[in-house]
């Protein structure tokens, strides 16, 4: 009914008549996402009516009540094939002021039309193949970005930005061409860049440093929508840059990675809010060239440095892991240099771990991210070191037991998902320079085995990536403790009593005997497979592991 009243309205009735109805019908539907199947016809019929009276002189408010009732209906994909037209997608672009290439935005009066259409052809190109089609043959991406263009440093038509930033997302996701065509010919990474430095209000004190004021307000709530949707676009424009092939790309990643540790550095209105933007960003960081991430962290200014120097004379002398990261002034320094933001991709990684869920999509973008950064840059690796690894001196509990970030990721290296145990445990042996036996000092080798056997490494050794020596750092209570530590375990054990020792030589031959057709008997019905380790470190049935080693000491002894 609600249909047929709204479409005679539209049909015969003038603008005041047809605005009342409208509204009447999208305040009644707002939260409608479902519709009735037996009244699709009158609904597409209802969109046809109303992009008629759309290319009519009407007022302004009507304008608008026509398109919030478009955007609702829009939201059906099964009435958009007869209604998505080339000439109703040029009617919406010409109401959001994507044709017109020298108009400014001056008239106020027109943002609400300009936005709500904005929403239209969001829903439109969302649900409609058609619509994709047609938004790559009227060069919809140019127009969004000349649109960007002339709202980049006007802070009061947020909402425009926002939804024009949201349809650019939307279309570099459906269509991969145009992320090329954004990235080179309309010069979208710099433009995108803008608008967040816009948003976050940036005050450049360096190249690629900015100011930041801990005490200040936090985003707005409109700053904060217009800021994620600009981190998703710049996702999805720079998702292939994995190498920086021009001085040019590098400079303008550099940047980016710049205001991507701002957007760190500050919070959104919510804490729900401030996650979300710190989650894209987080994404938005694992496309840059890891090369480019060395802006994360930032040497200390003259003051700064007095400052650290006074605090550390200040701490304990036998306090020497913890001399060398100190919190003055609200920042987080390390070794010279401040790693206020890499704390800030640590703690939203143990948030992420404490979440208990969606582990692959939440947690494994931050892993990685932090993976790279040490892998890449020797202070960051040496920072977060100090702050996962810490020097052992407790080693009585086992190392997934506790509450520490150590414990937390140790227990994810056992995790059901392959992908989360993967990238958990190379964090791990990257802090330890993937070297064998510093991380079984902190892990275990029952909860290193999968990665050791991935790599080729339960024989012992060391991975292929150089790092630079280090001093020994273990304590006096755990090298006191080290030769009682169960090395699969990861922890020290209380002396269990030898079960043979009270065994006359007979009954351990029996006992011995005993266990070996268990095992035969095992391997004869396929239930258990011996293994063994072949000359790389990698395991194999172990037939074929002996096979190798003969061939080795065969062709040892020929040589001889």
């Amino acid at each position: 009914m609600d249909e047929e009243r709204a479409l005679y309205i539209v049909r015969a009735g003038e603008a005041g008549a047809i605005e009342r109805v409208l509204r009447d019908y999208s305040d009644k539907h707002r939260a409608t996402f479902k519709f009735e199947p037996t009244d699709e016809d009158k609904r597409k019929k209802l969109c046809e009516g109303i992009f008629k009276v759309l290319i009519k002189d009407i007022p302004t408010t009507c304008q608008v009540s026509c398109l919030e009732v478009l955007r609702i209906l829009s939201r059906d994909k099964k009435i958009l094939v007869p209604v998505t037209t080339k000439e109703n997608m040029q009617i919406l672009l010409r109401l959001a002021k994507l044709n017109e290439s020298d108009d400014s935005l001056e008239k106020v009066s027109e943002f609400p039309v300009i936005v709500e259409s904005l929403k239209c052809l969001c829903n439109i190109v969302f649900n409609s193949q058609m619509a994709q089609q047609l938004s790559l043959e009227l060069n919809l991406a140019a127009k969004l970005c000349n649109l960007l263009r002339k709202c980049k440093d006007r802070k009061f038509i947020n909402d425009i930005k926002c939804f024009d930033l949201r349809l650019l997302f939307l279309l570099s996701l459906l269509h991969t061409d145009i992320r090329s065509q954004l990235r080179y010919e309309l010069q979208g990474l710099p433009l995108l860049t803008q608008i967040l430095e816009s948003a976050f209000s940036i005050k450049w004190t360096d190249e690629y440093e900015s100011a930041i004021d801990h005490n200040g307000p936090p985003l707005s709530p409109q700053e904060t929508d217009c800021a994620i949707e600009a981190l998703k676009a710049l996702f999805n424009v720079t998702v292939d840059s994995w190498k920086v092939h021009k001085e040019s790309d590098s400079h303008q990643f550099r940047v980016m990675a710049a205001v991507l540790r701002h957007c760190l550095l500050i919070v959104g209105p919510t804490e729900d809010k401030t996650e979300e933007l710190h989650s894209n960003a987080v994404n938005l960081l694992s496309n840059v060239p890891v090369s480019c991430l060395d802006v994360l962290i930032c040497p200390l200014t003259h003051e700064e440095t007095a400052q650290e120097a006074t605090t550390l004379d200040e701490l304990p002398s036998d306090k020497t892991a913890e001399k060398e990261t100190v919190l003055k002034n609200n920042t987080m320094v390390y070794n010279g240099m401040n790693m206020e933001a890499i704390h800030v991709l640590l703690n939203f990684m143990e948030k992420r771990i404490d979440k208990g869920s969606s582990y692959r999509e939440g947690l494994t973008p931050v892993l990685s991210l932090l993976t790279e950064c040490s892998r890449a840059h020797r202070n960051i690796r040496k920072f977060l070191k100090d702050q996962v690894l810490p020097p052992l001196r407790d080693v009585t509990n086992r190392p997934e037991v506790g509450s520490t970030v150590r414990n937390k990721l140790v227990r994810l290296m056992t995790h059901v998902d392959l992908g989360v145990k993967q990238i958990a445990a190379e964090f791990l042996f990257v802090l330890c320079k993937e070297r064998v036996d510093s991380l079984l000092k902190y892990t275990g080798y029952g909860n290193a085995a999968g990665l050791l056997a991935a790599r080729g490494l339960l024989a012992g050794g060391r991975g292929d990536n150089w790092y630079s020596e280090d001093e020994d750092t273990d304590t006096e209570e755990y090298k006191n403790a080290k030769p009682n530590i169960n090395l699969i375990t990861g922890h020290l054990e209380e002396p269990m009593p030898n079960p043979i020792d009270e065994m006359t030589e007979e009954q351990k031959e029996y006992e011995a005997m005993k266990l070996v057709n268990m095992l035969d008997k095992l391997s004869r019905e396929e239930l258990l497979k011996p293994m063994g380790l072949k000359p790389d470190g990698t395991i194999t049935p172990l037939e074929e592991a002996l096979n190798q080693y003969s061939v080795i000491e065969e062709t040892s002894s020929d040589t001889d």
